[in-house]
């Protein structure tokens, strides 16, 4: 087990935990995010970060240090926590993104390593190998390969009390990136980024995304904080947290701001387009649209960011709500429905239920079904698999309601969309305490008539009916031609 990480509330794929960084001496709660900051920029200062945004970690560039002799030498004489005047926690990247951008760098994992250690930094990273998407399975092999190198390599080093972060590669071969989530799981390394997935990000292919997250996942151990190299925009936290990521590194407040560029939930907005801000931030409160476009460039910067940065920590304080409430699918729900591409990620996120399935808490506040996506919800996949475990009766009727005639009948259950049947004893446990809309669309009979077939082959010899109203004979269709079928509307 990872000490350095422990796990305090689960909703689907996502975490709330505490990461202990010894060499910091603090503890950082998950889901967290880590602004960047360009040691040569200095847009919204460290020391504000932590005052007034709350931030607790940030993540700053070793490589462009160690590249500059200036900063260099303030880094080594004063240590990267009063060079940056930063109270919580520090990790460094090592160069992979200069490597990624100009296809070489001048410095070796040992060296870079060694210097992180040397000025101070409390999460190092070795130079990996940022495979792109897309590339030919040769090269996502032959570039997986020295990257695992790498991390042997880091695993081996004198790094005292520095956290050591072990980047999971791959491209977009889900098969490498299992395998690269197992060849890191064996280490005894302690941070997990997903690297090499802004490529898939800035070309908003966020399922591409959720099942490189999800293949990794799939090998890394629950005591595994994984990190999201380089996602920070607030529209798609929640739906990368739902399949597992606890970090993410951000320095879009920034660039956006720079652009005038406006963050909001649901997407960006030039601000040359905005007539009201439609934010309670303190930024939004004091300033009209006209106001802040008045200012002088590098003031206007400066608040655009503090507003972005608002906007970004209130979604990872509402995500991390959303966790400890249960509710955190129905969050992404949400987001989803800002971008098409935003709702291709979640019906990716979908796709892997079953995975979702092994952390989901068996019960929870309630269970709100806002769309057709909600019939895959993974506690409808565990209801499924759990009428395996009843006891059925010779003869049994399964009705949506009480109108159905329950004579010659062992015992009557309830069929309620999506989940299913179920005995009626059970009419006030979760997940059946659902809120679901009167008005039951197909998704959500489909759902239920998959729970029946369910329950009838795990029944063989039982005989069953089933007592509905009005449903669709392509729904009708997928049911076992055992069940007995008793449409209500024609009684």
């Amino acid at each position: 087990m990872r000490e350095c990480f422990e796990l305090r509330d689960t909703d689907a794929g996502g975490r709330i935990g505490d990461l202990a960084v010894p060499r910091a001496g603090v503890t950082v709660e998950t889901p967290a995010l880590l602004p960047v900051i360009n040691p040569n920029l200095d847009t919204i200062s460290p020391r504000r970060l932590a005052d007034e945004f709350g931030a607790e970690i940030l993540i700053t560039n070793s490589y462009i240090i160690h590249g500059d002799d200036t900063l260099r030498e303030r880094a080594i004489e004063q240590g990267l926590h009063e060079m940056l005047d930063f109270p919580g926690a520090i990790m460094t990247d090592s160069g992979s993104f200069q490597l990624s951008e100009y296809g070489e760098i001048d410095v070796t994992t040992e060296e870079i390593l060694a210097f992180q250690r040397e000025i101070g930094s409390d999460i190092a990273t070795p130079v990996d190998i940022p495979t792109p998407p897309d590339v030919s399975r040769e090269r996502a092999e032959a570039e997986l390969e020295m990257t695992q190198e790498r991390l042997e390599i880091a695993d081996a080093a004198d790094t005292g009390e520095m956290l050591i972060s072990a980047p999971v590669q791959g491209s977009t071969y889900s098969d490498l990136r299992e395998r690269a989530g197992s060849h890191a799981e064996e280490t005894d390394l302690d941070v997990f980024p997903i690297g090499a997935v802004v490529p898939l990000m800035n070309d908003y292919r966020y399922d591409d995304m959720i099942d490189v997250v999800a293949a990794a996942k799939r090998s890394l151990g629950a005591d595994a904080p994984v990190h999201l190299f380089g996602a920070g925009h607030p529209m798609m936290f929640a739906l990368a947290v739902a399949i597992g990521c606890d970090l993410f590194d951000s320095a879009a407040y920034a660039l956006y701001a720079r652009d005038d560029r406006y963050l909001t939930v649901r997407g960006t907005r030039a601000l040359e387009d905005i007539e009201y801000l439609p934010c309670s931030c303190a930024v939004c409160t004091e300033h009209s649209p006209d106001e802040l476009r008045s200012l002088p460039p590098n003031e206007r910067e400066t608040e655009l960011a503090a507003h972005n940065l608002h906007v970004t920590f209130a979604e990872i304080r509402r995500i991390k709500q959303a966790i400890r409430a249960g509710n955190l699918l129905e969050l992404v729900e949400q987001r989803a429905r800002a971008h098409p591409t935003m709702l291709d990620g979640y019906r990716a996120l979908l796709d892997h239920a079953a995975q979702l399935e092994r952390s989901d808490p068996v019960s929870k506040g309630s269970f709100f079904y806002t769309s057709h996506e909600s019939a895959r919800r993974p506690e409808i996949l565990r209801h499924h698999q759990r009428l395996e475990r009843l006891s059925v009766p010779d003869s049994l009727l399964l009705t949506v309601d009480r109108s159905a005639p329950d004579d010659g009948f062992d015992e009557v259950w309830r069929v309620q969309p999506p989940f299913g049947p179920f005995p009626r004893a059970l009419s006030k446990s979760y997940p059946l305490t659902a809120e679901v809309p009167k008005r039951t669309d197909r998704a959500a009979l489909e759902a239920a008539a998959a729970g029946i077939t369910r329950l009838v082959e795990a029944n063989p010899n039982a005989s069953v009916t089933l007592a509905h109203r009005g449903w669709p004979t392509g729904v009708l269709e997928t049911v076992p031609e055992s069940v007995q079928l008793l449409d209500l509307l024609a009684e």
